[in-house]
């Protein structure tokens, strides 16, 4: 499986291309489809690939390694940097998760719905995922809400 798979440019999103691409490449690596040593694909390859423009792939490449998550090595190729600090790692996992949290708030709110809808569903999604029905809290949120109701 490709650490692509189902990644792809939104044109509809308001978020730059640029910025949805360094999204893309830190959520891979979160998310270990992308691991310390992988190679990318070439900025061109990149590019075509996901319909942009070549100077963005490399904007954000050149971004991502002066931020310590890659390395260029000339005439080589550009891989996921070695973790060489932790708490910096954690710091910027931390911070990249407050990031997609706010946003999904945000757009929660702008679709009209509010935070108990959305952790109704991502119980559901967690107990299907580890095969359980959402736990005692799914249970105790929707009492609430139909007591609210």
């Amino acid at each position: 499986m490709s650490p692509w798979d189902g990644f792809a440019i939104d044109p509809a999103d308001r978020t730059p291309v640029y910025a949805q691409l360094e999204r893309g490449i830190r959520s891979a690596i979160a998310a270990g489809r992308l691991s310390v040593g992988d190679q990318l694909p070439t900025v061109r390859q990149l590019a075509v690939e996901l319909r942009v423009n070549a100077n963005t792939v490399a904007k954000v490449y050149s971004f991502l390694e002066r931020a310590g998550v890659l390395e260029t090595r000339r005439g080589v190729g550009t891989f996921i940097a070695a973790r060489t600090n932790p708490l910096a790692e954690e710091s910027a996992r931390r911070s990249e998760l407050n990031r997609l949290i706010t946003r999904f708030l945000a757009e929660l709110s702008t679709h009209g719905f509010g935070l108990e809808d959305a952790l109704a569903v991502l119980e559901e999604h967690a107990g299907a995922q580890h095969g359980q029905g959402g736990g005692p809290q799914a249970g105790r949120r929707e009492q609430s809400r139909q007591q609210g109701a």
